[in-house]
């Protein structure tokens, strides 16, 4: 069996909100509640499980997600009919810019529990060059 990730748990200070929130901007359906969690599953079958947490508790994390360019498109149309600051950069440096990072696009805004998530449309060195071919 290949090693896969299934699920992680993300704090949250309220996790029906962060759950929906994520869900409403990448277009995802919120599942249903088990226990503490309420979960958001991705498309390649990871899950990631919202348990409301103490402010205090919370710790920021990122969280990167890999969509199409029309997933894109939507996301960064609900990100703007939203009123949601995003930035070019993880460090928040460049408020209202996209990036054209590995040949696609991305960009990064927080969620309510103060976590850094980002969409992009390559992964991480997609850009680079295919070896030339030997002679």
């Amino acid at each position: 069996m290949s090693v896969e990730l299934n699920h992680t748990i993300v704090h949250a200070r309220d996790n029906r909100e962060s759950a929906g929130f994520l869900a409403g901007i990448l277009g995802l359906e919120v599942g249903t509640e088990w226990g503490p969690f309420v979960p958001v599953a991705t498309s390649n079958g990871v899950t990631l499980d919202f348990a409301s947490v103490p402010e205090e508790s919370i710790t920021m994390q990122h969280y990167a997600f890999l969509v199409s360019d029309d997933e894109f498109d939507a996301a960064f149309e609900r990100i703007g009919r939203a009123g949601i600051t995003y930035y070019a950069d993880p460090r928040m440096k460049q408020p209202g810019e996209i990036n054209h990072h590995h040949g696609g696009r991305g960009l990064y805004f927080l969620d309510p529990a103060g976590h850094g998530m980002e969409i992009i449309t390559r992964p991480y060195g997609s850009h680079e060059a295919a070896p030339e071919p030997r002679s």
